[in-house]
């Protein structure tokens, strides 16, 4: 599963499984730009990646609540010579809630951080990826596009819209040896995952812990899954042995859905 050579591009890569997902990648020979809002975070992930083998490291600074402004940043960057094998498009949820109580601008905003600004993304790298080769996009999604998860209205309705449009898209890539494929984390223990737990929490008179255990025994494992857990099916999909695989998702998620 080595990655020496690759170049790969990682949204949402300062924490989490972003980041989880961009040293890993690192370690086995890829070369990395991550992609987040926060420079100064940026910064400090980018001294965290492994250089052993020569790879070369940058990042770009853009916000996916901004379409346009992410628009003009990636394109110029691919201007400016770059030429990914590799997409790991990883965007931070749509806050919690009811579906029955979501403003219809929710709807909106979490669709173009989520959709539109994946398929931003797609189209400025792919056309390199055909002039490689090679190419694997990788959209870290939620396991809700095959179970709904319960008080999350908006981002159930979201995801389910990425991973058509990622079928979509690995229907129609599939001829150039580009694979498109959706990993679904279950409880992971995230920034996010504290957030939605402390909310919760609020609300039910519980400790975050005792709410993250509960999420825990959802699982048969007992227990939820650490970012680098998840970060190992990303950078396997992104490998030469993922050759063949295409158009799936792939929850990782201790075998807490239900459905197979």
């Amino acid at each position: 599963m080595e990655l020496s050579g690759k170049h790969a591009v990682v949204c949402g890569s300062t924490q989490g499984i972003g980041l989880a997902s961009a040293k890993l990648m690192a370690e086995r020979g890829a070369s990395v730009t991550l992609v987040a809002r926060n420079e100064e975070k940026l910064k400090l992930a980018l001294k965290s990646l492994d250089s052993s083998e020569g790879q070369v490291h940058s990042y770009l600074v853009a916000d996916f609540s901004k379409p346009e402004e992410l628009k003009e940043r990636i394109e110029n960057y691919i201007a400016d010579g770059k030429a990914p094998h590799i997409l790991i498009n990883n965007t931070g949820g749509p806050k919690g809630g009811p579906i029955k109580d979501a403003a219809p601008v929710e709807f909106l905003d979490a669709f173009n951080q989520h959709l539109v600004c994946n398929h931003i993304m797609v189209q400025a790298i792919y056309p390199k990826m055909i002039e490689n080769g090679y190419g694997r996009i990788i959209n870290v999604i939620s396991t809700s596009v095959k179970q709904p998860l319960a008080n999350l209205g908006v981002s159930n309705t979201i995801r389910g819209a990425v991973a058509n449009w990622s079928k979509t898209l690995a229907n129609e890539l599939g001829q150039y040896n580009i694979t498109v494929n959706n990993v679904l984390p279950g409880a992971t223990n995230t920034g996010r995952l504290k957030s939605i737990a402390e909310v919760k929490a609020g609300k039910t008179n519980q400790s975050v812990e005792d709410v993250f255990s509960g999420m825990a025994e959802q699982s048969p494992m007992q227990r939820i899954a650490e970012p680098g857990e998840v970060a190992e099916a990303i950078a396997f999909l992104a490998s030469e042995r993922a050759s063949y695989i295409n158009g799936i998702n792939v929850p990782v998620d201790g075998g807490r859905t239900k459905s197979l």
